[in-house]
C-alpha cells in the first residue's frame, strides 16, 4: 500500500479534468475514497470538471453545492441522492439496469476512473468486491485507473470479480466502517401489504426482492415455506434469518442450485457476517441477475418491486413524485418480465393505496410510464391484490378501483368512466 504522500496527493496524480468517476452504490460507496474526493475536489479537477455516475445513495457524501466541480449523473435518485435531483444538478439516464454493463463495455457511457471497496485478500490474494458486483465487473474492465481501499469489515464473496493488488492503480487502507442499511419496523400498512404476497409464495419460489421495509416485512412471514431461494439484485438482513432457519436452502431454483444470487448486499453487520467465504451466495453482474433468458429458466420467480403510483390500466410510474425524480426505471421491468416467463413465476407491484391523503391508484399517472401496462400482472395494496394478467381494461379498472383506499373509489370511478369513454369503451360502461 502507498503511504508516501497524502491520498489527496496521490488521486491528484491519477485524476485528469474531464474524467467520469464510478463506485457502487449504497453499502458499497468506498467512503474513505469518495470523502477525499469531495474533500478535495478543487485540487482533484485541476481547473476542470469531473462527471460523477452513481446510482442509490445511502451516505451523505454527494451534496448539491459540490456541483460546483462536479457533474452528478446516475440511474437512480434514489435515497440521499435524491436531493441532487431536487436541486436540479443530478442528470438521469432513463433506461432499464440491465442495459448498464452493454452501454458501458460500448463506450456509449464513459469511464474513466472506477473507485472500489474491498476486503483483504485471502490466500490467493484475491480481494473480493465484497459487497457487490452489479455494473461494476464492466466498469473495471473500461476503466483506465482503479482505485481501492481495503476495509477489513467487507466480506469476501463468491462470484463475479475478484483483484490483485497488481490491478491497482493505488491501494489504500480505508478509514471508515462501512454503511449500515438503517432498519425501522413496518407501518400496519406495510405488514397487511405483506400478508397478501406472502399468501401466494409457495414452497420452492424463488426470489427477487427490492429494498426498504416492505420486501423485509415479505421475507419475516415465510419461515414455514421450504426451499426457497434468491435470485435478487438486492439482499437485505431477511434473507439471513431465512438460511439459518433452513428455509432458504435453493434447492428447488432450477439453476445456481444450492446458491443465493444477488448483485449487491444491502444491509448491516449481521448480513456482512453471514456473507463473508459462504459458498452458498454468489454475488453476480447485472447482465446476469438480470438477463431475461436467466430469469425465465428460475422456477416460481417471484418479483417484488415497489412504486410511486399505478394507474387504473396497470400503468406504472417508478421515477416521479410531486413533479420530482426521486426514483428510476431500474431493474424493475426486467424482472417483472422475467416472472411473467417464469413457469409459475408472480410478476408483483406493491405499494401503499395512499400517501399523506392522496391516492396512489390514479386514473392519470403523474410522471413517465416507468412499466407499461403490457407488463402489469399482481399489484398490492393493503387493500388487497389486482391480478391484471390477461384482462381487459375494462375489467383491469374494476379491480384497480377494488383496491384503491375506499374513500377514493368513487372519485376514481368517475374518472374511470371518461378515460374509457375516450378508448371507444362506451358500450361496455
Amino acid at each position: 500500500m502507498q503511504e508516501n504522500f497524502s491520498l489527496a496527493s496521490q488521486l491528484r496524480a491519477l485524476l485528469r479534468p474531464g474524467d467520469t468517476l464510478w463506485w457502487g452504490q449504497a453499502m458499497a460507496e468506498p467512503l474513505t475514497l469518495t470523502r477525499a474526493l469531495v474533500q478535495h475536489r478543487h485540487a482533484l479537477a485541476q481547473g476542470g470538471r469531473l462527471r460523477i455516475f452513481v446510482s442509490y445513495g445511502s451516505s451523505h457524501t454527494l451534496l448539491p453545492e459540490q456541483s460546483d466541480v462536479f457533474d452528478f449523473a446516475g440511474c437512480i435518485a434514489g435515497g440521499t441522492h435524491r436531493k441532487l435531483a431536487a436541486a436540479g444538478v443530478f442528470d438521469i439516464y432513463p433506461g432499464h439496469y440491465s442495459q448498464i454493463p452493454e452501454l458501458i463495455r460500448s463506450r456509449t457511457l464513459a469511464v474513466d476512473v472506477v473507485l472500489v471497496q474491498v476486503s483483504p485478500a485471502d490466500a490467493q490474494g484475491r480481494h473480493s468486491l465484497g459487497l457487490i458486483q452489479e455494473y461494476l465487473p464492466a466498469a473495471l474492465e473500461r476503466a483506465r485507473v482503479i482505485i481501492g481501499e481495503v476495509n477489513p469489515d467487507i466480506p469476501w464473496t463468491h462470484g463475479g470479480v475478484h483483484l490483485k493488488a497488481e490491478d491497482f492503480d493505488l491501494l489504500v487502507d480505508a478509514e471508515c466502517a462501512p454503511l449500515d442499511a438503517e432498519r425501522s419496523d413496518p407501518s400496519p400498512t406495510e405488514q397487511a401489504i405483506a400478508r397478501h404476497i406472502a399468501a401466494h409464495i409457495q414452497d420452492g419460489a424463488t426470489l427477487q426482492i427490492g429494498i426498504g421495509k416492505l420486501p423485509e416485512a415479505v421475507l419475516a412471514l415465510l419461515h414455514d415455506r421450504r426451499d426457497l431461494g434468491l435470485h435478487s439484485g438486492a439482499a437485505g438482513d431477511g434473507i439471513v434469518s431465512l438460511a439459518e432457519a433452513g428455509v432458504l436452502t435453493n434447492a428447488r431454483k432450477g439453476r445456481d442450485v444450492g446458491v443465493s444470487v444477488a448483485g449487491i448486499l444491502m444491509g448491516t453487520e449481521r448480513l456482512r457476517h453471514w456473507a463473508d467465504r459462504n459458498p452458498a451466495l454468489a454475488l453476480r453482474g447485472t447482465e446476469y441477475t438480470h438477463d431475461p433468458a436467466v430469469l425465465a429458466s428460475l422456477q416460481q420467480l417471484v418479483a417484488i418491486n415497489g412504486a410511486i403510483e399505478v394507474d387504473i390500466t396497470g400503468q406504472v410510474n417508478s421515477e416521479v413524485a410531486g413533479g420530482l425524480y426521486v426514483g428510476g426505471v431500474g431493474g424493475s421491468v426486467d424482472f417483472l418480465r422475467g416472472a411473467a416467463r417464469s413457469k409459475g413465476g408472480l410478476p408483483i407491484v406493491a405499494l401503499p393505496s395512499t400517501a399523506k391523503g392522496t391516492t396512489r391508484i390514479v386514473a392519470q399517472l403523474s410522471g413517465p410510464v416507468s412499466t407499461p401496462r403490457c407488463d402489469a400482472g399482481l399489484i398490492v395494496t393493503e387493500h388487497g391484490m389486482a391480478d391484471l394478467r390477461g384482462q381487459p381494461l375494462s375489467r383491469r379498472v374494476q379491480r384497480m378501483i377494488d383496491i384503491a383506499a375506499p374513500e377514493h373509489r368513487a372519485e376514481l370511478q368517475r374518472q374511470a368512466d371518461e378515460t374509457l369513454r375516450c378508448c371507444g369503451m362506451a358500450r361496455l360502461l
